[in-house]
């Protein structure tokens, strides 16, 4: 298995970017919604974190995250994330895309990629850049928005 080079820092914020297999557009279903929700808050209450902020968008999602003091396990909190929709709601989200013989292999289903994106966010400077860049103003400028 291959030894990911991953920041970690006790306590620190991470930006992260999880993606959908093959970029299939379900995550903002009202059932994928109810399966995220759910499925943060059930592993918030074993692994805590805060949620500082969270974009959800057809394909993937942005969020930022504060692991607490003494804590640097982000891959694993992700990881329960993404098993908890995979096997609460999987069949409810009804994706339709072939399962590669290597999914099938390593018994995984179609609808995160295997990896996730992340960046240690180092200072204030560095938590503010997404705004700072003009990515965005407000979330109330986006067209579609949806509260997780």
């Amino acid at each position: 298995m291959p030894n990911y080079r991953r920041a970690k820092l006790p306590g620190g914020t991470y930006f992260i970017t999880q993606v959908t297999h093959n970029r299939q557009p379900w995550l903002i279903t009202d059932i994928a919604r109810l399966a995220l929700r759910a499925a943060i808050t059930h592993v918030r209450q074993k692994y805590p974190f805060t949620i500082d902020a969270f974009v959800l968008l057809p394909d993937h999602f942005h969020c930022l995250w504060t692991l607490p003091e003494g804590d640097s396990d982000l891959s694993t909190r992700l990881r329960l994330i993404k098993t908890f929709v995979t096997k609460r709601y999987g069949s409810e989200l009804e994706i339709n895309a072939d399962i590669s013989t290597s999914r099938k292999k390593r018994q995984e289903r179609n609808l995160w990629q295997r990896r996730f994106w992340e960046h240690l966010i180092r200072d204030d400077r560095d938590f503010a850049k997404p705004q700072k860049k003009g990515f965005y103003k407000a979330a109330t400028h986006w067209q579609i928005r949806y509260i997780v």
